[in-house]
């Protein structure tokens, strides 16, 4: 297809389109004649993907060009391909994911011992993990929220430890299930990936509101006056 056909498949303007292409975000076309060039179907996967990260994730266009870089050495590996465009996994800025056995040299001062508070969270977190089985790389980002969360909710006052936090786990693992169930219509890789980004970043301010739509509707029946 011409560029011009790329743009409306894609979704994306032309001038965005030639900036990809200049700055690597996007392979060239195949030659046709002097300034012009083909593209076909994986060029419309290839932006449609570069949209996602950009305009829904909200990546920066550097940080995506190092994810990007990234995917392209872990096409045959979904699981590991998934966990590079959501943020599960950290992406180096050689372009490379983390290596297996633990990831990247660890940066100075990497070493220094943590407070008491950050090492008892993170312990409930591995306990959490642990107790529903849950399988993730070392030291995931999501996993450094939660004990983050859980630190400053004991700051506060507030007796909260993993135990409390099992039953949401249980509702989260549901919910991931629910997610995974949705990328099976989506073959290509790349299509996988797009859609992972757009149900993961999109739905998560709707399943938001829907707790908050909960709340109110159990408040109600619980201290409402009908």
């Amino acid at each position: 297809m011409r560029i011009s056909e790329l743009s409306r498949r894609s979704g994306v303007s032309i001038p965005t389109i030639k900036y990809y292409l200049r700055d690597g975000l996007l392979p060239a076309g195949r030659p046709t004649a002097a300034n012009q060039a083909e593209y076909d179907e994986d060029h419309v996967r290839r932006l449609r993907l570069i949209r996602s990260l950009i305009g829904v994730r909200g990546l920066s266009v550097s940080a995506t060009r190092d994810v990007l870089a990234a995917v392209d050495e872990q096409q045959g590996d979904v699981h590991l391909l998934l966990g590079l465009v959501l943020g599960a996994l950290p992406v180096e800025r050689s372009g490379r994911p983390p290596r297996r056995d633990g990831g990247p040299a660890e940066p100075d001062g990497a070493g220094a011992a943590e407070p008491a508070g950050t090492r008892d969270a993170a312990e409930d977190v591995a306990a959490l993990t642990a107790e529903m089985g849950w399988k993730t790389s070392p030291n995931p980002p999501a996993a450094q929220v939660v004990a983050e969360t859980l630190e400053t909710m004991r700051a506060l006052g507030v007796d909260y430890d993993w135990r409390s936090l099992l039953p949401y786990a249980e509702l989260a693992d549901r919910t991931a299930g629910l997610d995974l169930d949705q990328l099976r219509d989506a073959g290509d890789p790349l299509q996988q990936a797009e859609r992972a980004v757009l149900l993961t970043v999109l739905l998560e301010p709707a399943l938001l509101a829907l707790r908050r739509l909960a709340q109110e509707h159990h408040s109600a029946l619980r201290f409402g006056n009908g």
